[in-house]
């Protein structure tokens, strides 16, 4: 079976990826901060009769990484990471002028850092593939300039920009960056607090990546919404 290596996947689009892999017969490596949370997703991506490894921990300890990435190759190998686990660097955003450096820094570290360190471990791996794949879990501030959004979108430009230099240097893989439009999850809420208006489910967005690996178009950065207008 294929297996794929998917961070922040205790809830919102890690999970839903996680059970509509699963669902296809794909075996997991998955991880999350919380352990309580990760152990209950991992139950329930269970029940589809694939192999889940569930382990809790910071995508920024490069310990952490590691053991992710040995959990994959003991389950066969690595064909698909799916670096999604993000910071706002704070919560609710605010404007440039009142953004703590710290929180800069720790957005910068889970959403780049740790994606390239993690894709630095899994690379022999996603090579001997054959298949291997990148999925770099972008947004649209990373090419929009919202108010309140800058840390967070300079830190996804910047992922954006390490998933178009490994396509070049890696051209055996599938690398994309995926801008999911979009969601109602915990990170937009934290994001923004005060907007109640209605956004589609994670799992509504789902479809978009199935596609991607069903079709396996070239490198490069890819919408959501684009890809699920045309289905």
């Amino acid at each position: 079976m294929p297996v794929a290596i998917i961070t922040g996947a205790s809830k919102g689009l890690g999970r839903a990826l996680g059970a509509a892999l699963a669902e296809r017969g794909w075996d997991l490596v998955l991880d999350a901060r919380t352990a309580g949370a990760l152990k209950e997703a991992a139950a329930e991506l269970s029940a589809y009769g694939t192999r889940v490894e569930a382990l809790a921990g910071d995508v920024t300890d490069a310990v952490h990484r590691a053991e992710l990435v040995a959990a994959a190759r003991g389950l066969g190998g690595v064909d698909l990471l799916v670096n999604n686990a993000s910071a706002l660097g704070a919560e609710p955003l605010v404007r440039l002028e009142g953004l703590p450096l710290e929180g800069l820094r720790r957005a910068l570290e889970v959403n780049v850092v740790a994606p390239l360190g993690l894709v630095q471990e899994a690379l022999p791996l996603l090579r001997a593939s054959g298949v291997g794949t990148v999925i770099d879990v972008s947004s649209d501030a990373a090419a929009e300039a919202y108010g309140t959004w800058g840390g967070y979108g300079a830190s996804k430009a910047a992922l954006d920009q390490l998933s178009a230099v490994l396509a070049v240097e890696e051209p055996g893989l599938r690398v994309w960056a995926v801008d999911p439009g979009d969601m109602g999850t915990d990170l937009y809420a934290a994001a923004v607090p005060d907007d109640d208006d209605p956004r589609p489910t994670p799992a509504g967005v789902v479809p978009a990546f199935l596609r991607l690996l069903d079709e396996r178009p070239a490198s490069g950065r890819y919408g959501a919404p684009s890809l699920l207008e045309g289905r």
